[in-house]
């Protein structure tokens, strides 16, 4: 475990120690010079403006571990990682999910993938899902061309973190024509205290094919807080479609400051399915940069907020190319004095015409003490574009759930009927083993157990 604290020093031995190529360490010691300088995301009301996303004041970046070595590399197979990180993936399902319905399985622990798997008739047809570790090495020039060109190191305070420290995630790669039936999938788990979790994500779909890449997120109560910035990049070629489900479940003590971006070339399709639980802190809004002609993005979301918890999510379409078109669904629930924030973008560039996007917010809150608020902004200059958005927040009635009652079902199991009427969108799109887990954590979350 590396001393507490970010340097220069940390940095370089972050690099040493994952044997990066030269442009890499240099990458690394830029990103680490922009966080440095760029302002926190909630500086702006320090000069009188709104404040974006919720409270960082205290976040102290001196008291985080960036990396702790979890084992000896990726294991390959599932008998060969160290019994005490097996022992909770045991009980998270990870082998059994992965003979039931995966094609491909990843685990990180803390700073480091830990196990990894694809099935031999996807390596045979040169799909490539490897730790972003191992895709570095095994894959340098893929890797140089595209890390950083959907998300630049200097995007954001918390892209420019995990650009210089970054540790783990995935790297995928699905060849032209290759459609994978079943999906790849990955967990993520912050298992130490103070720590940072930085993993990086990188896929590249080309032109034609199809993956569905599931991420799950997970981690232990601890009474002091840890910071999770991951980095997902993906790239969707020509007429290729991708969709990215993530399942998270932070304990409340974690900052989850996430930065997701695709960039869709022409007649692609990039669909985001978000479901938001836990952590003490999210900020995460999964974008797409349409740059080619016909390009479309479809994002569903679920932001759950219990108490001391917020919830600061949503979602941005950037029109860069005509004949573009972008779905934004936006679901949250607000419960035990929990608030949730719906903070969207719907850009077209200029000289951009004949685009159609559709913006759809929906807050349900469950108690007087729980906020909701919409920050929508849509920027419009083409020509025959048709954009629309709606709004409503709604709170459960005594009415609803007297009528309920009235019929036989006792109070809890009325309110659980209202919210599972909400979020089934959202269930639909999941697999079942998710929808099921899914309804499992909403539960918890309802009575105050999770």
């Amino acid at each position: 475990m590396m001393t507490k604290g970010l340097s220069k020093q940390i940095v370089e031995e972050v690099s040493v120690y994952k044997k990066d190529p030269f442009w890499m360490t240099k990458l690394r010691l830029q990103a680490l010079e922009y966080f440095q300088k760029a302002p926190m995301p909630a500086s702006p009301a320090q000069r009188g403006e709104p404040a974006f996303g919720g409270d960082l004041s205290g976040l102290d970046f001196d008291k985080i571990h960036y990396f702790i070595k979890s084992g000896n590399g990726v294991k390959h197979a599932w008998k060969d990682v160290p019994k005490e990180i097996k022992r909770t993936y045991d009980k998270l399902g990870i082998p059994k999910a992965e003979q039931k319905f995966l094609a491909g399985v990843s685990a990180q622990w803390d700073s480091e993938m830990v196990y990894g798997s694809l099935l031999k008739d996807l390596k045979e047809q040169g799909v490539v899902f490897l730790s972003m570790d191992e895709g570095l090495q095994q894959y340098p020039e893929l890797v140089k061309e595209y890390f950083g060109t959907v998300i630049p190191i200097n995007d954001n305070k918390f892209a420019s973190l995990n650009s210089a420290v970054w540790s783990g995630g995935c790297f995928i790669y699905v060849p032209p024509k290759v459609s994978i039936s079943l999906p790849l999938q990955a967990y993520f788990r912050i298992n130490a205290k103070n720590i940072g979790q930085f993993e990086r994500t990188l896929i590249i779909a080309d032109r034609g094919s199809f993956v569905h890449y599931i991420e799950g997120c997970t981690s232990p109560v601890y009474t002091t807080d840890s910071l999770h910035a991951g980095v997902v990049e993906i790239i969707v070629k020509h007429g290729a479609r991708v969709r990215y489900t993530t399942v998270q479940n932070w304990s409340k003590n974690v900052y989850n400051l996430v930065t997701k971006r695709a960039k869709v070339e022409e007649n692609g399709v990039m669909e985001w399915v978000d479901f938001n639980n836990g952590s003490k802190l999210t900020m995460k809004y999964p974008s797409a940069l349409l740059v080619g002609r016909g390009a479309k993005v479809d994002m569903l979301s679920l932001a759950m907020a219990g108490a001391g918890q917020v919830q600061d999510t949503g979602g941005k379409a950037i029109h860069l190319a005509s004949k573009t078109s972008s779905v934004i669904r936006s679901k949250s629930i607000s419960h035990h004095g929990g608030k949730t924030s719906y903070r969207g973008l719907v850009k077209i560039a200029p000289g951009v015409k004949d685009v159609k996007s559709k913006t759809i917010c929906q807050a349900l809150i469950m108690d007087e003490r729980s906020k909701s608020e919409t920050y929508p902004a849509i920027s419009a200059i083409g020509a025959n574009c048709e954009l629309s958005h709606e709004a409503t927040i709604s709170k459960i009635s005594e009415e609803q759930i007297f009528y309920l009652q009235s019929r036989g079902i006792e109070k809890e199991e009325a309110e659980a009927m209202i919210v599972n009427g909400f979020i089934k969108p959202l269930v639909r799109e999941l697999p079942m083993e998710y929808a099921i887990e899914l309804n499992q954590l909403i539960r918890l979350e309802m009575e105050g157990a999770a």
